[in-house]
């Protein structure tokens, strides 16, 4: 188990002190969900990581994109509840919710997302990013075909395609590491 005032089970303190950017970017983080979140304290052991972190992170779920940042954070979501990644489900459920305004489709796409009361589209979208985390080798032209058939285009199956590697990604080293959740996100838009 964690420590509770630490964000991960390893000793690798936060660069103290921060820098100016660093710290700026941690405050911004204060002000508008009221914590800096322990995936970015994790990181800011080495600076360097921490931005190449957040930079990945920011482009993906905060960029253009012709998915919504719902849907995004949707995919963050099944991706970490076939991962069973405590962290992700935790922070991205409360996301869901968030965007949403509806607590019960954060926690349907927590157990079960196919009993979620989602749109073809996003069923098509949630069922490519399933696939691709229990057996990405099994993808085929057929499974792309899927989603075009819902409207996606090719770079929108990019994008389906990244956020889904990106939170396989941050599942395996946040369960590797026993990284927690901040407390503050359990209570969250309920």
């Amino acid at each position: 188990m964690t420590n509770p005032k630490e964000p991960t089970a390893l000793d690798l303190p936060m660069v103290d002190p921060l820098p100016p950017e660093t710290q700026k970017y941690f405050d911004i983080c204060r002000d508008k969900l009221g914590m800096v979140p322990n995936v970015l304290q994790a990181y800011a052991f080495n600076i360097d990581k921490l931005n190449a972190f957040t930079a990945m992170y920011n482009d993906l779920m905060l960029g253009e994109s012709r998915l919504s940042k719902l849907e995004r954070e949707m995919i963050a979501v099944v991706v970490s509840s076939i991962n069973k990644c405590f962290y992700c489900l935790v922070a991205h459920g409360a996301a869901v919710r968030q965007l949403s305004g509806d607590p019960i489709l954060g926690e349907m796409l927590v157990m079960n997302y196919r009993v979620a009361p989602v749109d073809a589209r996003q069923r098509a979208m949630l069922d490519f990013a399933a696939k691709m985390t229990r057996a990405s080798a099994e993808i085929e032209e057929a499974d792309r075909e899927a989603l075009r058939a819902q409207g996606f285009d090719d770079r929108d199956i990019w994008d389906i395609a990244n956020v889904a590697g990106f939170f396989n990604m941050t599942n395996r080293v946040a369960s590797a590491t026993a990284m927690m959740p901040n407390a503050d996100y359990h209570g969250q838009f309920r």
